[in-house]
This record gives structure tokens, C-alpha cells and sequence, in this order.
């Protein structure tokens, strides 16, 4: 039998301080918890004697924690969200398991939902949420099961497993290459239209870095158009609002089907890649690992197509004028 590795008071005394000192009142924690108030006094006791020291101060007929209560409250505050939460998807997997899955919103609309048919499919009674976001998640505190991250080798979670690198260039509507007074043919027409840029995502869709790399660092746009999504930002591009940056495999089936074109050959690789990292806490559930390897195998069979000729980037627009593809590393 193993030994106890914690010395902790019972979990009762936890949630009694933890009420009380969120109110800071020994009546309203006890109309809360459903005991008296006595109880709760009992309970506070017990605890600062398991403890040694004292919690609570009244002054002026007010209750007020003291340092070391303050100090307490804070981790029991933490350690019994979480443990609501657990006990929250324990209940719910009880009868149907479920996966959440973390991911930019632009993998998330433009390349992931595209595809996960395919998962859902082979794993019909599983209750799939997909979250997009551009923060960085902590998926034990935050119970996600799976997160897919765009960045650096470098920032890449320790057992993250590389999906894809990417390249990064210009794309438009049809209508900007064909059509008005000043339609893309050469890098420095990009001067006469908006460019669409994306707020909060890191930098890494920087218009000024990739215009840099293409020796074109001082151009001037005609406007310019922030979106707070990826997903947002191509949806102005496909109705002729401006040129955004492609990322792309993210932009290869709207390419492919004609709805945007890549009006130059220049291109920037990304220093940042996409990887897919499984929870330490839920990772090990058959479903979340099946759901990794069924992303790890649909990222391989994209990559077996580009080597096939299917290209996440076809040609550039051939009314552009486009030069051969010139490729910059970001």
C-alpha cells in the first residue's frame, strides 16, 4: 500500500473557508453550503488548528481575511474550480465522451471542419467541440483534450507532433487580377488596393515583414482592413474587399476551386508550423487518441497529394504576369 502524499485538510473545511472567505460572511457560506452557521464557525476552527494559523480578522463588525487566509483562499479558489471541472466531464463522459479540441480560428473553419466528417464518422457517439481561439490554452486547467498550435519549433509544446510547415503569400479575389484600373500584375500595384490584416494573431501574418522579404518595404497600400479572425479576414477577401495573406494550405481548396487567386509567385516560409499536442490529464481516452492520429494521417495524405502535384498553391493568376515562384523564409 502506498504512503499518503499530501497532508491536506478535508476537503469539507476546503469548501467551508473557501465560501466564507468568498463572501466574507460565515451566514452567507452557510446559507450557500446548506449547514448552519455554526457550522461554518466549527469548520474554520478545525482548520486554522489543522493549520496553525489564523484565517479570519473582524474589524469594525466586518470580516476580513487575514494574510495567510487571503494566501489560502486563492489556491483553494483554484483547486476547487478545477475540480469541478473534472468531476463536471467525468459526469458527462459517464454517458456520452467528449472531445474538445483548441485551434486558431482559421485552421479551425478553413482546414480542420472541411475534414472532420471523416472523424465523426468513425467515431459517431463522440460529442466533438472545436474552440478557436489565439490563445494559448492550458488544457489541464481548461479541460481540452486536444490543441493544434501554429508556432515556432521552439514554442512547440514538449510531445507535440509536427503536422505541417507553411508558406505565406498574397491572395485575392478573381475580380482585383481581371478587372478595375489597377489590376494585380505586379507587386507594387498591391499599393493601389486594401490590404487585410489580422488582429491578435502574433504578428506571424505580418504584411510588413512579407512585403520586406520581397524588397518592397516602403510600399503604401491604398487603405488598410483589420479583422479580429483568419476566417473573417478571407471571407472580405473572397468578396473583393482587399488582398489578405494566404496561408497556404489553409487557402489550398479556395485556390483550387477558383473562389481566390495567388496573384504572384513570391512566397514566404513561415518559421512557424502547425503541431497537435493531446492533454496530459485526458489524452490517454481511446477517442482523443484516435482523434490524433486521424489528424496526423489526414495531414500526411495532404502532403502525399502536394507530392502528387495536388499543390496547396497552384500556379499564380496567369493574367497576373507572375514571375517564376521566388521563395523568401520569414
Amino acid at each position: 500500500m502506498q504512503k499518503r502524499r499530501f497532508r491536506l485538510p478535508p476537503l469539507d473545511l476546503v469548501q467551508g473557508f473557501e465560501a466564507a472567505a468568498r463572501n466574507l460572511s460565515f451566514t452567507k457560506a452557510a446559507e450557500e453550503l446548506f449547514v448552519t452557521q455554526s457550522a461554518v464557525s466549527r469548520q474554520i476552527r478545525a482548520l486554522e488548528d489543522h493549520l496553525g494559523v489564523t484565517l479570519f480578522e473582524r474589524r469594525h463588525r466586518a470580516l476580513v481575511l487575514t494574510e495567510a487566509g487571503r494566501t489560502l483562499y486563492r489556491a483553494a479558489a483554484d483547486l476547487l474550480e478545477r475540480l469541478q471541472l473534472v468531476t463536471d466531464r467525468l459526469r458527462a463522459d459517464a454517458t456520452t465522451p467528449h472531445l474538445t479540441v483548441t485551434t486558431t480560428s482559421g485552421f479551425a473553419s478553413l482546414w480542420l471542419i472541411p475534414r472532420l466528417r471523416g472523424f465523426t464518422a468513425a467515431w459517431p457517439d463522440v460529442d466533438v467541440r472545436i474552440s478557436a481561439t489565439y490563445r494559448t490554452v492550458n488544457l489541464e486547467r481548461s479541460l481540452v483534450d486536444v490543441a493544434v498550435r501554429y508556432c515556432s519549433r521552439d514554442d512547440a509544446p514538449e510531445g507535440a507532433t509536427l503536422l505541417f510547415g507553411e508558406e505565406l503569400f498574397p491572395v485575392c479575389s478573381p475580380a482585383l487580377v481581371a478587372d478595375g484600373p489597377h489590376p494585380l500584375r505586379r507587386l507594387d500595384d498591391l499599393a493601389h488596393h486594401a490590404l487585410l490584416h489580422i488582429d491578435g494573431a502574433g504578428g506571424f501574418l505580418d504584411w510588413g515583414t512579407w512585403l520586406a522579404a520581397q524588397g518592397q518595404a516602403d510600399l503604401k497600400p491604398a487603405a488598410s482592413v483589420r479583422f479580429d479572425g483568419y476566417e473573417q479576414m478571407i471571407g472580405a477577401a473572397l468578396s473583393g474587399q482587399g488582398v489578405a495573406m494566404g496561408i497556404g494550405r489553409l487557402v489550398s481548396g479556395l485556390l483550387g476551386e477558383g473562389r481566390l487567386v495567388a496573384p504572384f509567385a513570391e512566397t514566404l516560409v513561415s518559421r512557424r508550423a502547425y503541431y497537435v499536442i493531446r492533454s496530459a490529464l485526458t489524452g490517454e481516452r481511446a477517442h482523443v487518441r484516435a482523434f490524433v492520429d486521424w489528424l496526423v494521417e489526414e495531414a500526411r495524405t495532404a502532403l502525399a497529394g502536394e507530392g502528387a502535384g495536388l499543390s496547396s498553391r497552384p500556379p499564380a493568376a496567369r493574367s497576373a504576369g507572375a514571375r517564376p515562384r521566388a521563395r523568401s523564409r520569414a
